[in-house]
């Protein structure tokens, strides 16, 4: 019976990771025959959860959403109680838990009823959050973008650069990335046929979602792939600064979005950002107050080298004029 039940949480947990199973996927996961995946999904209707089937070659299983709230062990009043929470959290109110709170709202707004999500958005429509800087992202274009990441499902959308130019996009997605102030969406562009990053505050996608896609081996960590492209990338000079402090030091210092560390021991780290000027890369630096090595690019040396004389030219004026003022008093 215990064998039986984890199997059945098991098909329930499958379930919920993918649009669509076939038999043979299921049973392939499961370690069991077709067979018992049809009698398992039996059982999961007789509890009350709306497992759909199609027939024919594209054919599977499908958890949607019924009539009821599948008995998840929550009323309405907690459902409706959990699923404003995980917006509130998606917004990036609790640090940490913005990403899988998106995850989390995807799964339950799936098999949540229509009379329970009215009441969400209503009171989410009426509820002004106090956000600290940033852009805003509408909470349900994060579920949106999560929901084709998961069931690998192509996505157009319109799209806004950073100069205000517009496009539309026509994208095979693979992650949400949050840096605590932005959401960022990793995609393979069609058009362009290379990974891009986007700005989720920037999108507006375009429904419905297109047609399943194999997904393509990603170009590296989503989180070390969104650091590369927002930091350095995008501008002209790419530096590279040895940090003589320990890596959590300098990351208490900066943001995910301006730099991306690397530790080299426990005493030191690299840091990599981009700027447009060699003159704001090198004032930059100098504010983290910690040592540092100019590793890239050779010519902010010289830059480093004139800020340093002329801070310290004026140093010397002001103390000059601090003392023949105190003996004119």
């Amino acid at each position: 019976m215990l064998q039986t039940s984890a199997r059945l949480l098991r098909l329930l947990s499958l379930l919920q990771t993918h649009r669509d199973w076939t038999g043979a996927e299921l049973a392939a996961r499961l370690g069991v025959t077709t067979r018992t995946v049809r009698r398992d999904v039996e059982k999961l209707r007789d509890l009350g959860y709306p497992v759909h089937a199609a027939v024919g070659v594209a054919g599977g299983y499908r958890l949607g959403a019924g009539a009821a709230l599948p008995p998840l062990l929550l009323d309405d009043e907690e459902a409706v109680a959990v699923a404003v929470g995980l917006r509130t959290a998606a917004g990036g109110s609790v640090a940490g838990i913005a990403e899988s709170s998106v995850r989390a709202l995807a799964k339950l707004e799936q098999v949540l009823p229509s009379r329970l999500r009215h009441r969400v958005k209503a009171l989410h429509s009426v509820t002004v959050p106090l956000i600290a800087g940033g852009p805003t992202v509408d909470a349900e274009t994060l579920t949106a973008l999560a929901a084709a990441c998961r069931d690998h499902q192509r996505l157009r959308f319109d799209y806004r650069d950073h100069d205000g130019s517009a496009s539309v996009r026509t994208t095979e997605p693979h992650r949400l990335v949050h840096t605590g102030r932005r959401w960022y969406l990793i995609a393979y562009d069609l058009d362009r046929q290379d990974w891009r990053t986007f700005r989720v505050d920037r999108l507006e996608p375009r429904t419905p979602t297109g047609p399943r896609f194999v997904p393509r081996d990603p170009p590296e960590d989503a989180a070390a792939y969104v650091s590369q492209a927002v930091t350095a990338a995008p501008y002209r000079y790419q530096a590279r600064f040895l940090m003589h402090a320990p890596i959590e030091v300098v990351a208490d210092e900066s943001s995910p979005t301006t730099v991306r560390l690397e530790p080299v021991d426990e005493h030191s780290c690299i840091l990599y950002t981009g700027s447009n000027s060699l003159e704001h890369l090198a004032l930059y630096i100098g504010l983290k107050g910690v040592d540092f090595d100019v590793l890239d690019p050779p010519e902010l040396v010289a830059h480093v080298r004139a800020i340093a004389k002329r801070f310290a030219a004026a140093a010397g004026r002001s103390t000059r004029g601090r003392r023949a003022g105190t003996a004119a008093g």
